[in-house]
Order: structure tokens, then sequence, then C-alpha cells
């Protein structure tokens, strides 16, 4: 029977400033790669997303956001004119419901605009905590971390933030993350787990924080 792997030791303070300092370096603005024009069509694009790739879906958005970038403008599409347009995009039929009766209740009860609150957010159809935060993030400047798959593993193997759930991970980098680097922080994150963390083999000779990556599998050079 194989040894179960060593846990990674907790991240000091000093070492996860030093973590994001080089993120920082490397990419100072960093974005998502959500494409959208307004905060509605971000907050659509990101309720397309679950369970999806980004570039699937700004392949599907683009035409789609050129004939409906407000409320008034997707529910004047139609439930079939969305289908339509997402129709590439997993689980399209019950997302095409949620952004129509999302787009309704923001009409019916926020003024067509996309609420700056997250309690007002997770009461729209199809968003939960994670969409929540990312558009808190991304429209509004809120130094919110969304955990999906990519920071979860980040978290958990540098050492950084583990948890056994995306909460309990999200709660402790709340903690963990130095203010300075809290707005941008998710955005490293992601990205640092997309294209260097990478969950089957991550690629550690190309890793700018190696040394203070407390994971205990590093890939070989």
């Amino acid at each position: 029977m194989a040894a179960k792997a060593k846990k990674a030791r907790l991240m000091k303070p000093a070492e996860i400033t030093e973590f994001f300092a080089r993120l920082e370096a490397k990419n100072p603005e960093p974005k998502g790669e959500l494409e959208y024009v307004n905060e509605f069509t971000l907050l659509v694009a990101v309720v397309l997303s679950a369970q999806a790739t980004d570039v699937g879906v700004n392949k599907a958005t683009r035409a789609l956001f050129k004939v409906a970038d407000t409320p008034e403008k997707m529910l004047a599409l139609g439930l079939e004119g969305l289908k339509s347009h997402i129709k590439t995009i997993g689980l399209y039929n019950a997302k095409a419901e949620n952004v129509m009766l999302l787009s309704r209740r923001l009409v019916d009860v926020y003024g067509s605009e996309v609420p700056r609150d997250r309690e007002a957010l997770e009461s729209l159809a199809g968003v939960g905590r994670k969409t929540a935060n990312v558009v808190l993030n991304i429209a509004f400047g809120e130094p919110t971390c969304a955990v999906d798959t990519h920071i979860f593993r980040v978290a958990n193997r540098t050492g950084m933030a583990p948890g056994k759930t995306p909460l309990a991970v999200e709660k402790k980098l709340m903690q963990a993350i130095p203010a300075p680097f809290a707005r941008h922080a998710h955005h490293w994150l992601i990205l640092h787990g997309r294209y260097i963390c990478k969950a089957r083999k991550p690629d550690c000779a190309a890793c700018p924080v190696i040394d203070l990556c407390q994971f205990n599998e590093k890939t070989a050079a």
C-alpha cells in the first residue's frame, strides 16, 4: 500500500506576502478571462461559466451581448432566442432559464441595475456565493475571493489556506491575504492554478513561487 502523502505545513505570513508580491511583479493588473461589456453582461457570463470553460462561454456570448446587453434586451430576446445563442455551453437549458429569471428580477426589483450587495446578488436565479464573489470583485472592486477548483487546489497545495470545502478555504484566504493584495488575489490565484499549478501535473519548473510553496509532491524540472 502506497504511503500517504505528507500534509503541507502552513505558509507563514511573510511567505504569503512574498508569494503575492512576486505574482504582482509578473502581472500587476490581472484580469478575468470572461468577456463582458458592462456589469449585467459580466453577471450573465459568470452564470453561464458554471461547469464550462471561459473560452467556450466567450465564443457564445460575443454575439449574444451585441443584441442583449441589458436585462430589458435579454427579456426581449426571449428564452428560445437566448438558447439559440448559448446552446454550445453545457447545461444551457437550465442556464437560459436562470438568465431570464435574473433579468426579470433585476428589472422588477433592482431598477435594471446589478446590485452591489452579496445577499441581493445571491437572491438572483443561478447566482451562488462564488458567482456573487466574482461580480463583487470584478464589477465593484470588492476584496472578495471566489474559490473555484483552481483556487481551492492552490490554497491547499501551497499551505496558504488549507480547507476541506470552498467556504472554509475562502474564510482562511480572507484572513491570510495581506490587505495590499486583497483586490487582485482572486485573479492571481486562479491564473496560477490554471496555467502553473495545474491539477494533474503542476509545472513546478516554471513556478515563480516554488520556494515558498509547501507542496510535498513538486514535479521535477
